[in-house]
């Protein structure tokens, strides 16, 4: 028994381990304004989300732009929908990341003395994340706008494309935070992750297409997750459709959710 459950009385002990329904909602909700409020006392977490969409847009766009499209306006269809993905996946690795500090930094030790929801700390990281999703995907639509992108499907596909992006990747984070809950440090954390994420943002039809790719890449390419859900943005933001790309990139979703939240929610209660 560890020293801080010993000094709880078993009166506070048995509150915490019997929360309601309503009750772990509000406290999840707390810990996602939590998250927000660090956000605001430490703005260059932002960085990422700020930054990086308008880097890497400009960079791929005017590096391969001529190269693939011929020029750049007619790259951007493709390029916009690619970077959008690959800028908000990248991102949701924070998620794990800064699960590990505050587990490391003793902060989780804290909130296990506190009456709440043992889930709520998970819970609330999750939420609050959905927030940086949000940015870079505005980010990444308005740099491509300023740049000569018109959508063909209107803003309002546009807004359901970014809907999507944001929902698969909160899906994809769950993957992260249990990552974050398993690892030993915040930099393995974030080394495991991107070896994972790369591969599948850049073998995948993001940038090019994948019939320019040797055999064995076209294969993985045209399979890759990834490859779906770029699909099934360019398909709702420059068409207006929804199509079995979009529904295989929620299948998707709903699997990775099916399979690693209950894996990260059990691994994180053995430490709560």
């Amino acid at each position: 028994m560890s020293a801080i459950t010993a000094i709880t009385p078993p009166s506070e002990r048995k509150l915490k381990n019997h929360v309601s329904l309503s009750q772990s909602v509000a406290n999840s909700f707390t810990m996602a304004y939590r998250g927000l409020l660090k956000i605001k006392r430490t703005p260059e977490q932002l960085m990422d989300v700020t930054l990086q969409p308008i880097i890497f847009t400009l960079m791929f766009t005017y590096i391969f732009g001529g190269a693939i499209a011929g020029n750049i306006v007619d790259y951007l269809p493709t390029i916009i929908p690619g970077i959008l993905v690959q800028t908000v996946l990248t991102t949701s690795v924070v998620t794990g990341v800064q699960l590990r500090e505050d587990m490391d930094k003793g902060v989780f030790d804290r909130f296990k003395s506190l009456p709440i929801a043992r889930i709520a700390p998970l819970a609330g990281a999750l939420l609050a994340d959905t927030v940086r999703y949000t940015i870079a995907t505005a980010l990444t639509f308005v740099m491509g706008y300023i740049m000569g992108y018109r959508p063909g499907g209107g803003f309002g596909f546009v807004v359901l494309a970014g809907l999507l992006v944001i929902a698969c990747s909160w899906a994809i984070s769950w993957i992260f935070a249990f990552f974050g809950v398993i690892a030993r440090t915040a930099s393995s954390v974030q080394g495991i992750s991107f070896l994972v994420l790369f591969p599948l943002t850049f073998l995948s039809n993001a940038f090019v297409d994948p019939k320019t790719m040797p055999a064995p890449l076209e294969w993985f390419a045209n399979i890759n997750p990834v490859s779906h859900l770029v699909n099934a943005v360019r398909d709702l933001a420059n068409n207006g459709t929804f199509g079995t790309d979009g529904w295989l990139a929620l299948l998707g979703a709903a699997v990775i959710v099916a399979v690693f939240a209950p894996l990260t929610v059990r691994a994180y209660m053995r430490k709560a």
